[in-house]
């Protein structure tokens, strides 16, 4: 199962126990993938049984609604089924409606929009209004490869309300059309954790901190390796450098022209072009420190410079 999908289950499962909390929950789900046909019949279609089920439990619970789940294949894929709820009763339509506080829009006669803000009132409503839209129509990426939320809408309308609810929880999401939808999405990994609290899906918002966890401790490792290769390789292309200085040195002038120290380091080098500049002056009579080894190497860099300088000119 996919992570959205252990989210959906996950949320699929919870009912609550509060009819204002219900009823914002169904008013989500319905203003998503519910409509009026031109039958007068109150429509519910999802591909996802959870989704179903949770509908159909909430209906029940809520209003005391006894209907069936019909399942038929999907018309638009070529495999897969699409499950749905048909309430044909007109009172209990106007019950549902009037619970709901949805409306049907004038001009399509089957759209259905969740306009009143009386049902999302309160917090705890508006935790399962956002709950009952991502369950109709959100989703989910799979964390361990990159952080994605996002709810799909059918109108500009209906993204402007989930965003503003989400804002009265301090997330930031934002909006963007794909095709002829309205998405509105999270990509902060933190922030999709405050979602998932917000619709309080505690197990599958533990399993993304585990996996943020994981991916926090890998990236860690691999930056401290990066720096540490980082200090190798430019260990390596100094001591390469100080080593071709000082051949360069004792190949024109000789050793026997240095002063005591730098003809000590020199030597010290060449006999160990692989040691760090501690090392180097651990070696040395008397020892000498880091900062010593590395002032008396750059005054060989420099004497080399020079002599190469007067080989040109000549």
């Amino acid at each position: 199962m996919s992570f959205s999908g252990m989210v959906k289950e996950e949320l699929s499962r919870q009912i609550s126990m509060a009819r204002h909390c219900r009823l914002a929950e169904i008013t989500a789900l319905l203003s998503a993938c519910g409509r009026m046909t031109a039958e007068g019949m109150l429509h519910f279609q999802t591909e996802n049984y959870a989704v179903v089920r949770k509908y159909f439990t909430l209906l029940t619970k809520t209003f005391n609604i006894e209907t069936a789940i019909a399942i038929r294949e999907s018309c638009q894929m070529k495999k897969g089924k699409v499950y749905f709820v048909e309430i044909a009763d007109p009172a209990q339509i106007e019950t549902v409606l009037q619970g709901t506080k949805l409306s049907v829009d004038k001009c399509s006669g089957e759209t259905l929009y969740a306009g009143n803000g009386l049902v999302i009132q309160q917090s705890c409503c508006k935790r399962a209004f956002i709950r009952g839209a991502f369950l109709a129509s959100g989703s989910i990426s799979d964390p361990e490869k990159f952080y994605h939320f996002e709810i799909v809408c059918a109108t500009e309308a209906k993204a402007r309300q989930i965003q503003s609810i989400m804002a009265t929880f301090d997330i930031d999401a934002k909006i963007v059309i794909r095709k002829r939808y309205y998405v509105v999405y999270i990509k902060e990994g933190s922030q999709i954790v405050d979602i998932l609290n917000v619709m309080e899906a505690h197990l599958s918002l533990m399993e993304l901190e585990n996996i943020r966890i994981l991916k926090e401790m890998r990236g860690n490792v691999n930056r401290q390796v990066n720096c540490e290769t980082a200090n190798i390789n430019k260990t390596v292309s100094a001591a390469v450098k100080q080593i071709e200085d000082i051949e360069f040195i004792r190949d024109t002038v000789g050793f026997e022209s240095l002063p005591d120290g730098l003809a000590q380091i020199a030597k010290a080098r060449l006999l160990k072009p692989e040691a760090t500049l501690k090392e180097l002056g651990e070696d040395l009579e008397p020892p000498v420190g880091k900062s010593g080894v590395n002032h008396r190497l750059r005054k060989l860099g420099e004497m080399a410079e020079k002599l190469r300088e007067q080989g040109t000119e000549t």
